[in-house]
This record gives C-alpha cells, sequence and structure tokens, in this order.
C-alpha cells in the first residue's frame, strides 16, 4: 500500500492499488460530462467534481482531470474513508479532489443517492444563492463539517449551493442529476 499526504488536504491517502480503473460506470459518467460541457454556462468551468455509488464504493474524477477529455486513467474508486481519521483508500492512478470525502459521506449519508454532480464557481454561488437552499456557513473543503451542513440542506432539496464555493446536484441516477444539472442551467437563460 502507498501512503500520499497532501499538504493542504483535510484528509491522508493510501494507494490500494496504482492501476487503471475498470469500473463499468466510467463509460456512463464520460458521456455526462462531455455533455455537460456543451452547456453554454459551464463551458469555462474546470472544476466538476462528479461520483457514482458502485456497490460500496464509489468511483470519483481525479484531481487535475481535463473533464472536456475524461478518461478512465482519470477516475478513483474510493474503497472506503474514515472521516475520524482522515484517511481515505483509494485504487487508482492519480491523486483524489480535495471534496472527494463529501462525496463518499453524501452517497453513504443518503442510500438514494447513487450520483452527485459537484460544479465549484462563485460566479455560479451568486446567480443561484437566492434561489436555492444555500449552506448557513462557508466550510472548510473536504471535511466533515461541510459534509453535514450540505447534508442538512439535501433533506429539502436535490441541488444545494455551498456558500461560496458552488453548486451540487445528488440523484437516484446518473440521468437524474445530469437532467437536473441542465434544468438548472437553463432557467438562467
Amino acid at each position: 500500500m502507498i501512503r500520499q499526504t497532501f499538504p493542504n488536504y483535510s484528509f491522508q491517502t493510501f494507494y490500494v492499488s496504482k492501476e487503471t480503473c475498470n469500473c463499468p460506470l466510467i463509460s456512463e459518467i464520460v458521456k455526462v460530462s462531455k455533455k455537460l460541457k456543451t452547456i453554454d454556462l459551464l463551458k469555462d468551468i474546470f472544476e466538476i467534481s462528479i461520483s457514482m455509488k458502485y456497490g460500496k464504493r464509489i468511483l470519483i474524477n481525479a484531481k487535475d482531470s481535463d473533464f472536456s477529455e475524461i478518461k478512465a486513467d482519470d477516475f478513483l474508486e474510493i474503497v472506503d474513508y474514515d472521516p475520524l481519521k482522515k484517511v481515505l483508500l483509494v485504487m487508482g492512478l492519480k491523486e483524489p479532489r480535495i471534496d472527494t470525502p463529501i462525496h463518499w459521506l453524501i452517497h453513504h449519508a443518503r442510500d438514494e443517492v447513487k450520483a452527485i454532480i459537484q460544479i465549484d464557481s462563485e460566479q455560479l454561488v451568486g446567480q443561484f444563492e437566492k434561489k436555492l437552499p444555500i449552506t448557513e456557513k462557508e466550510y472548510p473543503i473536504g471535511t466533515l463539517e461541510q459534509a453535514k451542513g450540505i447534508l442538512r440542506k439535501l433533506r429539502d432539496s436535490k441541488k444545494v449551493v455551498i456558500k461560496n464555493q458552488g453548486l451540487i446536484f445528488v440523484g437516484t441516477s446518473m440521468k437524474d442529476v445530469e437532467d437536473s444539472v441542465v434544468k438548472t442551467c437553463e432557467e438562467l437563460k
């Protein structure tokens, strides 16, 4: 097992395997990511996290992956996460995104959530903060406190503004979440 610590991250990463992920859900996420990049409102946004629940694991795009040209090498399979010890167990080639623990915690706190799309954009926050539920305060990114704040808002909505960070959409399938993102972006036209 390979251990890796990132100085500005709120977790430690241990690699169970440093191999390309071969999860069958990758093709579904790639298809959705290409569609998202055709939406005018999202064309210039590079900080998008997309994840799907895969049994007890989650599949999520890695840090510094080019969202418009995403491929199998750009995904990580998250085997486990311990929020108290702040330890992430990962299979894949790249580094995890700072919001990976948030996705893990949401997927495991809400059984019905099978897919998540998170778009980090202060511009979108400004456009949606009056239209969607918003977290009470700004939390450190990727922390248990941030996950709790988001989960409180997800009780009443499938889309939430993360204060001073972006938007998060959850759903029962990737198609459900994709439709929610598309509809929400069309509302601004």
